[in-house]
């Protein structure tokens, strides 16, 4: 088990912080090359992303790969939105990707954040967007002010009272309504929570590549996707619930299936709760 004393990281923004050092103690040191991500998509929409979130990842690793002539790059991609269940709450979604450029093979690991740094407003002035600023613990994480929800943003990354005040004052000015869209910067560098959440992925990242394959030895044994199935405690009947996890190795090919214990509750049964 063979791992790679450099990669190469594909993020403009600050990343680093949160990948590097988990990696770092495996031996790793990562090379931040200059490029344009977020010419793969943007939260804001001036630039749509092409593809999956693992297809943005996986286009910023080669990026990365390209400028460094690395052998291996690293990239994350996120998503942001109502909760497909409870959708007054919001949820975020992270993918974080190693490819090696002769193989092609990948780890990837992924994480839902149910508690995301996420959050919007329609205000006319400062005093109105006191009460998001209380919630999303500004000025830590920055925000971004726009005329209007779907219309391109008038400023990013504002961290300072005054100039939020200003750009809400411009954005009021040119919005039909006399409002301005003011929401949460997901940009990582902006967002200590979306960090946060990279950081840990980063963590399963460093000890998924520390487990070596039990029948090749390559790095990188671990969670591979979740089987649902698990039966309901009352009539036996499948349900969506996780059944059982498949680990797996990307190198060979080997996987192994862990069963889940228990049983569902009835709530989650289709045939008792249809």
């Amino acid at each position: 088990m063979t791992l790679p004393s450099r990669a190469a990281l594909g993020t403009m923004h600050g990343k680093e912080a949160a990948v590097a050092p988990p990696l770092a103690a495996l031996g790793i040191t990562l090379i931040r090359p200059e490029i344009d991500t977020d010419r793969f998509g943007t939260f804001t929409a001036e630039t749509l992303r092409s593809g999956t979130m693992a297809d943005a990842a996986r286009a910023k690793a080669k990026a990365a790969i390209a400028v460094t002539g690395l052998s291996v790059g690293i990239a994350s991609e996120g998503a942001y939105g109502p909760h497909p269940s409870i959708p007054f709450l919001p949820l975020g979604r992270e993918v974080l990707l190693w490819h090696e450029a002769e193989t092609g093979r990948e780890i990837i690991e992924l994480a839902l954040d149910d508690r995301p740094t996420y959050d919007h407003a329609e205000v006319a002035n400062l005093a109105e967007a006191e009460a998001l600023l209380a919630h999303v613990a500004f000025p830590a994480t920055a925000l971004i002010v726009a005329p209007s929800a779907d219309a391109r943003p008038i400023a990013k990354g504002l961290r300072d009272r005054d100039a939020l005040a200003a750009a809400i004052g411009q954005a009021a000015a040119n919005s039909a309504d006399g409002r301005a869209f003011l929401q949460t910067d997901m940009r990582a560098h902006m967002n200590p929570r979306r960090m946060q959440v990279i950081a840990g992925l980063a963590a399963r990242l460093a000890q998924r590549l520390s487990t070596p394959c039990p029948q090749c030895r390559a790095a990188g044994w671990g969670l591979l996707r979740c089987e649902p199935g698990l039966p309901c405690g009352d009539c036996g009947t499948p349900t969506a619930l996780v059944a059982h996890d498949i680990y797996g190795c990307t190198a060979c090919g080997a996987e192994d299936r862990a069963p889940r214990t228990g049983t569902a509750d009835p709530a989650h049964c289709p045939y008792c709760n249809p």
